[in-house]
């Protein structure tokens, strides 16, 4: 089968993490079909190339933006279309349904192939107050609305936003179909070693990149509070960003400083040991499409908790998770299961065979992989090859 994947950015060679779940995605696929990545911006190069037996096309889009985003796209489109006609697609699948979701339908339009669009980000919200979400900008919008009327499926990764996206796609036409975590890597026990150290200290983990959206300042200040009660505990942040000098003046001001490491960026394959040493794994964010972080803790058999938002309602219990923003709904999460052992045990068995029977790699990509031509048992039906753009109505659908 032959694949097209449009995605903004994708690994320059396989030891760039770029976006590692696309990665991994790519890795499997690639063993049994021919997967041809298109990538806009990242590498900010033009340039060819394979990854795990996958071909790479880069545009080299980089940071282009208003006027000049419309070159990136006629770009994308005669790359795709090139490409095609040296041998046809199977299906034109495109991963963020802005940018790559558009050229994913137009492709489609165009080349008479089916065309799926995954919804991975943050593209149906919008929090002006923190800059995040493709609703701000009036041409993402237009993009994202253009990719969800004419998909011929529409993937999203949680059933949170599922119910978000119910408001934008028909309930034909949407799948629940998250990216899948490398259980080979993110697992309990290496070589037969404890999952995790035993010391006297606590430990709490949070991965995540240093951005107003993950809210590590609620985090905080839930943690402030819970050191009120368990004063040996620890929480130790890895991920960078914007946000970092902000936030260590934060735990500094809230008396934190010794009871919080900041790690910085640290590499994929590195994280399966700080998930293992870790009592609990910590979600803040406002908005998660999925979490590949919250699935690679439980996966390594560490208890999830945090803000309701993404996976975690399928990985957490009600009693913890906490309405974004409410820190103090997050301390009392994070107590009731940083004050009971045998409560910890019990979580943690139960999101990592969560994640075991629905989110393992292998999973998620032989259910993906149908898509083409099939998603959850629905058949996508090939559009009538057009010049141009048919009305919204006459959109590809889904059909038993």
């Amino acid at each position: 089968m032959r694949i097209a994947l449009l995605t903004p950015g994708f690994s320059a060679d396989e030891s760039d993490w770029c976006i590692p779940a696309l990665l991994d995605l790519v890795r499997e696929l690639a063993c049994e079909h021919d997967v041809q990545v298109f990538t806009l911006r990242y590498p900010y190069h033009r340039a060819s190339y394979q990854v795990y037996g996958a071909t790479v096309h880069a545009l080299g889009g980089a940071t282009a933006g208003g006027l000049r985003r419309l070159p990136l796209l006629v770009r994308a489109l005669a790359a795709v279309t090139r490409e095609h006609r040296r041998a046809p697609f199977d299906v034109l699948h495109g991963l963020w349904a802005d940018e790559p979701g558009f050229l994913a339908v137009t492709s489609s339009r165009l080349l008479g192939a089916p065309s799926v669009v995954s919804l991975l980000g943050g593209e149906l919200v919008g929090f002006a107050d923190v800059g995040y979400g493709g609703q701000i900008s009036r041409a993402n919008r237009w993009l994202t609305g253009q990719a969800l009327r004419r998909a011929g499926c529409v993937t999203v990764g949680s059933a949170t936003l599922a119910a978000l996206a119910t408001g934008h796609v028909d309930a034909q036409r949407l799948i629940t179909l998250p990216l899948g975590v490398d259980t080979a890597l993110f697992t309990p026990q290496t070589l037969g070693v404890c999952r995790k150290p035993r010391g006297s200290r606590l430990q709490l983990l949070h991965v995540a990149s240093l951005a107003p959206v993950k809210d590590q300042a609620t985090l905080l200040r839930a943690f402030a509070l819970v050191v009120r009660e368990l004063p040996d505990a620890h929480l130790r942040i890895v991920g960078d960003g914007p946000l970092r000098d902000v936030l260590a003046a934060q735990a500094e001001a809230l008396g934190l400083a010794a009871q919080v490491s900041f790690d910085g960026a640290v590499a994929h394959d590195r994280l399966p040991d700080l998930y293992r040493a870790a009592d609990l794994f910590m979600l803040s964010s406002r908005y998660e499409s999925q979490s590949l972080a919250a699935l690679e803790a439980a996966a390594c058999g560490c208890p999830v908790a945090g803000t309701a938002v993404g996976l975690l309602p399928e990985l957490a219990a009600p009693e913890y998770l906490a309405p974004p923003g409410d820190a103090q709904a997050l301390a009392a999460a994070m107590l009731r299961l940083l004050s009971d052992p045998a409560a910890r045990q019990q979580a943690s068995e139960a999101a990592h065979a969560r994640v075991a029977q629905q989110f393992a790699l292998y999973r998620t990509a032989s259910g993906l992989a149908p898509a083409f031509p099939t998603v959850g048992g629905l058949r996508l039906t090939p559009p009538t090859a057009s010049r141009g753009f048919p009305p919204s109505t006459a959109s590809p659908r889904c059909a038993p």
